[in-house]
């Protein structure tokens, strides 16, 4: 249960968000940021009621904040009764501990709700594997603390999956539980490779892209398949494949976990295998949502994890999508400053570093099913010089063309 529950109405927890503003560069984005964390709340299952920030060169050690801040948070928290504080960066034990004191409410940080989040999305055994894996070498180095704060609060946001039994607050029992869900992957891992070789003779094709911008209505429509797809972070968890015709040519078609800044590490290293389907793609579709203030930041977040993974240098389209949401601001003709991103329409901004850029683009909306049989042309075209060089000997038997092939 995500909410809380009294006389059987769900109750959402109340929640505040910290962030500390490092910089010029962070004033002017902290806000983009918090807002984001705001929507992990949200599909957390919480409600977020108040943001807070503090302007610091860097993080105090002992209360991230400082005491003057830590003091008016406090005074919000006792009078609004909030059930939580969620910290935008990685809080250490000693800092969960020393803030917990004062504020005297469930204490969390950006990584937590994450993986309290993909504790409430996986649904395969080898997701619920995975995320309790992560959940695990989380909670490690935070025991002496956590174990404390969880006597203290029974359910809801933040304490899904392991840590609700008391034995496990014994770290002999948490590496053992560790390397046993570790050998469980590898076996899973060995059985997905014996799959994933069983597919070898297709051209295969995956979506890749920032969490929540359309993947999975993209290949809903790709493939005429029924996979969820929600306007909420991490809608999609488990990776699907799904065979896709078009024009005659057979591929299959990966939806993989979205992506999102900072991601927790041992989150990544968990999804290792799951983002193998990427390393073993033909074919990258970076799904982009153009409707985002903030898109060219989510472009870099997802190719710096293709860069983590070691798969960059495949090749890729990008697809802007959500074009029907797209808004912009029209410069007014007597203001003489230059236009900044929120001033262009969308065939402006076609003509701007798109329009340069190496990598083939396309501009669709999945949800209205605009310039979608474009898009379908456009797979067409790569897939079919992917089979062409992949699979030379299945082409011109007779001298026919590919399309007739299958």
């Amino acid at each position: 249960m995500i909410e809380k529950t009294k006389n059987s109405i769900q109750i959402k927890e109340k929640a505040i968000i910290i962030g500390v503003i490092k910089n010029k560069y962070d004033e002017a984005n902290i806000n983009e940021y918090l807002d984001e964390l705001k929507f992990l709340i949200d599909t957390a299952g919480g409600e977020c009621l108040k943001k807070f920030t503090q302007k610091l060169e860097y993080p105090d050690p002992r209360t991230f904040v400082g005491k003057g801040k830590l003091s008016e948070i406090k005074e919000y928290v006792q009078a609004e009764n909030i059930d939580m504080a969620v910290f935008d960066e990685d809080l250490s034990p000693s800092q969960i501990r020393n803030i917990e004191e004062v504020l005297e409410c469930k204490i969390l940080d950006r990584s937590h709700i994450i993986l309290d989040i993909f504790a409430f999305r996986a649904r395969t055994a080898y997701a619920k594997t995975q995320v309790e894996l992560a959940q695990y070498e989380y909670l490690l180095p935070r025991l002496t603390n956590l174990w404390t704060h969880l006597s203290k609060q029974k359910g809801g946001i933040g304490l899904k999956g392991p840590g609700e039994t008391e034995i496990e607050t014994d770290r002999r029992i948490i590496r053992t539980k560790i390397t046993l869900l570790k050998a469980k992957l590898k076996e899973i891992d060995k059985q997905m490779l014996t799959q994933r070789k069983s597919r070898e003779n297709m051209v295969r094709v995956s979506l890749v892209g920032y969490t929540n911008v359309g993947k999975s209505t993209i290949m809903n429509l790709l493939s005429k398949a029924d996979v969820f797809a929600e306007n909420k972070l991490f809608a999609t968890l488990d990776t699907t494949v799904r065979k896709v015709v078009i024009n005659n040519i057979p591929f299959l078609l990966s939806d993989t976990v979205g992506f999102i800044r900072k991601l927790p590490h041992h989150l990544i290293e968990s999804f290792k295998s799951t983002l193998d389907e990427l390393k073993e793609a033909d074919l990258l579709i970076h799904v982009v949502d153009i409707s985002h203030s903030n898109f060219e930041d989510h472009i870099n977040v997802v190719k710096q994890t293709l860069v983590d993974i070691k798969v960059i240098d495949k090749p890729c389209i990008l697809v802007f999508n959500k074009i029907d949401a797209y808004n912009y601001v029209e410069k007014d003709p007597y203001d003489l400053t230059p236009k900044n991103r929120n001033n262009y329409n969308l065939d402006e901004l076609k003509s701007t570093w798109m329009a340069t850029s190496n990598i083939p683009c396309i501009f669709i909306s999945a949800k209205e099913k605009v310039n979608i049989e474009e898009f379908r042309n456009y797979i067409y075209d790569f897939i079919k010089d992917i089979h062409l060089s992949k699979y030379p000997n299945n082409i011109i038997a007779n001298n026919r063309d590919i399309e007739n092939i299958f």
